[in-house]
């Protein structure tokens, strides 16, 4: 039963925490934008996307993250208690390598509403735009991961690590030339 509970637990701190971060972004790129306003807009914007991104940063993001870590913490005890356990499931030690790479792009966001904040934040909207892509596929990933854990240790988890390199700079690539100015020439 415990387990049932610290599951369910656990796939709401991710739901919430995902929502948080792809969300907080979008709020990003908006209040990026807004910055072009003219006076008085500017401000009130400012000051409505500050309200908004505080908030959502404390009270979704953040405790997300926190559930999300320990009840993962929780479930890896659980389920895979030696240390042994864990280097003999290479999809564990990607997961986790997956999940560090959220952490701290959890922190990078964590960053840039601060700077946003202050006024000092020199992130542009398209750069912001390709920035909340790779939350979505971390996700992918993540998500494959847990699903196909069997599937992924029996066909060499490296196999899957290159082919997700290689998506991840094709939707990379994609992005950067579908978000261009108009008349300017693709980026290489």
């Amino acid at each position: 039963m415990e387990l049932l509970f610290v599951k369910a637990l656990h796939i709401v701190g991710v739901v919430s925490w995902f929502s948080g971060l792809l969300y907080i972004v979008r709020l990003f790129i908006y209040h990026v934008e807004s910055n072009q306003r003219d006076e008085p807009a500017r401000s009130l914007l400012h000051e409505q996307f500050t309200l908004m991104e505080r908030r959502l940063w404390r009270v979704i993001a953040v405790p997300g993250m926190v559930v999300t870590l320990v009840l993962g913490v929780r479930l890896a005890m659980i389920f895979v208690a030696p240390l042994d356990s864990i280097l003999d499931a290479p999809w564990l030690l990607v997961k986790i390598a997956f999940v560090v790479l959220l952490v701290v792009y959890h922190h990078v966001c964590g960053r840039i509403r601060k700077q946003l904040e202050a006024g000092t934040c020199r992130w542009t909207s398209e750069r912001l735009r390709l920035w909340n892509e790779l939350a979505t596929l971390l996700l992918v990933a993540i998500v494959m991961l847990v699903v196909f854990k069997t599937l992924f240790d029996a066909l060499w988890g490296g196999l899957a690590l290159v082919a997700f390199g290689i998506l991840l700079a094709v939707v990379v690539r994609v992005m950067r030339n579908r978000w261009k100015k108009p008349g300017t020439p693709a980026v290489p």
